[in-house]
């Protein structure tokens, strides 16, 4: 397999106590030369935000960012007006655009919140900034992948604009999936939970993976897993 493997282990870590958080590529105080982006895929954060803490309102611009919310709720306020609670099972998209102020906070009293933030570049930049969240039925990646993001919206899908499919599976241990790719796009594998193999390398939550020239990516669980797909140009 033509792969670059991250480790979970030689992620960037910082423990601010409210915020305990992972960063795959080179993000805020953390900087690492060999690992700035993988192809459109620029921050692949993984943050458990503790009861009643968050983000204050900050502000972004010229970025697609998606939310992918494991355990908890995240509660989501921003520049054009929107408010709105985020869940498992429930993907955000926000495109930056041309500029963008948002909050994120922990709504709870007693129970932290664990969540991927992901950010991809736009396909240019200036976009009118845009919001949404959709929910995905459960049962739409039991063993299998489902589409959560793409740029041609496709079943139900978040409308980025990035040619990119973002993708997510839920595993029981023992099965397996097989996902077909173009030779000449590439691809990202992250672990959110569990223990899995991608064509024979093992991998356990936190890792992940860029994958470029094959035809089919397979993934087999080693124990009850979940995984999300990016599939990049």
């Amino acid at each position: 397999m033509n792969a670059r493997l991250r480790p979970r282990q030689s992620r960037g870590h910082f423990d601010h106590g409210w915020l305990d958080t992972y960063h795959t590529f080179s993000f805020g105080e953390y900087f690492d030369p060999q690992w700035q982006q993988f192809r459109t895929l620029r921050v692949m954060n993984e943050d458990v935000v503790a009861a009643g803490q968050g983000f204050g309102m900050h502000g972004h611009n010229d970025m697609e960012i998606l939310t992918w919310v494991l355990s908890g709720e995240l509660e989501h306020r921003d520049s054009l007006g929107h408010g709105a609670k985020l869940r498992p099972g429930e993907m955000q998209w926000m495109s930056a655009g041309s500029g963008i102020r948002h909050s994120e906070f922990n709504p709870s009293e007693s129970e932290p919140t664990h969540l991927y933030q992901i950010w991809l570049f736009p396909d240019r930049k200036g976009y009118t900034p845009a919001y949404d969240q959709r929910e995905f039925p459960q049962e739409g990646r039991r063993n299998r992948f489902q589409v959560l993001a793409a740029a041609d919206g496709r079943d139900g899908a978040l409308p980025i604009r990035q040619d990119a499919v973002v993708m997510a599976a839920e595993l029981e241990s023992g099965s397996g999936l097989q996902q077909v790719l173009s030779e000449h796009r590439h691809a990202w594998l992250q672990v959110l939970r569990g223990n899995v193999q991608a064509n024979g390398q093992p991998l356990v939550a936190g890792d992940g993976v860029g994958i470029g020239g094959l035809s089919e990516l397979s993934v087999t669980a080693t124990s009850a897993a979940e995984v999300l797909l990016f599939d990049l140009a």
